[in-house]
């Protein structure tokens, strides 16, 4: 995944423009488990939108596989559904539909041949611990298995990168890093995983981390996985925004 000039200005009136991203190159390669972390305002969210196509850039581009994002609302949307799952930080799952049937949904959406979807969402949901409670509504179950369901969603096409915004925001520390976790082993599995996240705890699992202010590209490194979690893997990531500050 590439973005070269990458810049989104959102019009709000005839003398009201901002200019969230600026002008940004970035490269993701495939099988990475990356962390964009900024404060609130910084543009990690519209990142995050502009690099899967939910957002369309006011200026330069972004190629995932070497093929530029379609124009199209239509054409991105398909190429989507067949490249990338997202999942967003208040899952937006359909509240009369059960945990299964929202995860249906979008297998359907790219299954030409609807036999056997089913049985693959079942596994994929007992795979997440969430497959005792499949028949229930979103409002039935916990913040933290609602979060698995839409994970779950987001996985159903074997998607070759996985967007998460905030995909921790709302949870409890256990429902945290359950979701962390997922992530993890799907990384390790091969799949491309790009987060975007405020929290040290959860950039903590990531393999690299991506520093954003004001839109702009600060800083990056490498982390150690096995370091997830320490307090000295915690002060790292200070390190670039003290800079930054002073």
């Amino acid at each position: 995944m590439q973005a070269r000039g990458l810049s989104k200005e959102y019009i709000l009136g005839k003398d009201n423009r901002i200019l969230v991203i600026p002008g940004m190159d970035m490269d993701i390669q495939q099988g990475e488990f990356v962390a964009i972390m900024g404060s609130s305002g910084s543009g990690k969210s519209t990142l995050l939108y502009l690099l899967g196509g939910l957002d369309s850039p006011s200026g330069g581009e972004v190629r995932v596989n070497g093929r530029i994002l379609p124009k199209g609302q239509d054409q991105n949307a398909r190429f989507r559904r067949l490249t990338m799952g997202v999942v967003f930080q208040h899952n937006n799952l359909v509240p009369g539909l059960t945990l299964e049937e929202n995860i249906l949904v979008a297998a359907y959406l790219v299954r030409k041949e609807r036999k056997g979807a089913r049985s693959k969402v079942f596994t994929l949901m007992n795979e997440l611990g969430i497959g005792h409670i499949k028949d229930r509504f979103p409002a039935q179950v916990s913040g933290g298995e609602q979060q698995r369901c839409a994970i779950a969603r987001a996985l159903v096409n074997d998607p070759q990168i996985i967007l998460a915004d905030e995909p921790t925001g709302s949870l409890n520390s256990a429902a945290t890093r359950n979701v962390l976790e997922t992530f993890t082993e799907l990384n390790a599995r091969g799949q491309t995983v790009v987060m975007v996240t405020h929290e040290l705890e959860a950039a903590c699992f990531a393999r690299r981390v991506i520093f954003l202010r004001d839109g702009e590209y600060v800083d990056d490194f490498p982390m150690d996985p096995a370091g997830a979690g320490s307090e000295k893997e915690k002060a790292l990531f200070l390190i670039p925004i003290n800079l930054k500050n002073d």
